[in-house]
């Protein structure tokens, strides 16, 4: 009886924690193209576009990427996302020429604050609206 007890109290409390994401492509939102203009407008790297593909949970966005149509771009790679709360953008781009970059831009009091990390040179380099305040190689 116990055993069947057990085996009632974990399924009803995996059923309660179950959550069901779903995704949805659309035009950001005025907050989400807020953040991504003023991080272009330090960072040109990290592109503008008005679409998102928006990630939902129970009714809430949990995070928020961009698509890009790569063919023609030096990129081989590139992925942008928005975090919830629209104060980060995370990127993470390869090419040719720079190699694989990762990293993320934050805006902290009006400002925005960017961490890059190059494996190709093996640098890390922090910068505040658009200028290097540090840097590192490895």
């Amino acid at each position: 009886m116990k055993k069947y007890l057990l085996l009632l109290a974990v399924l009803f409390t995996s059923i309660s924690f179950a959550q069901t994401i779903t995704s949805k492509q659309e035009d950001a939102s005025i907050e989400q193209y807020e953040l991504l203009k003023k991080v272009n407008q330090y960072y040109p790297d990290i592109t503008l576009s008005k679409s998102v593909t928006n990630f939902y949970a129970d009714g809430k966005v949990i995070d928020s990427q961009q698509d890009f149509d790569l063919r023609g771009t030096k990129f081989s790679s590139y992925k942008l996302g928005i975090e919830p709360g629209n104060k980060k953008v995370k990127f993470d781009y390869t090419s040719s020429e720079a190699g694989h970059v990762y990293g993320d831009v934050t805006i902290f009091n009006g400002n925005a604050l960017r961490t890059t990390f190059n494996e190709k040179t093996n640098q890390i380099d922090v910068s505040l609206n658009g200028k290097s305040v540090y840097l590192k190689k490895l």
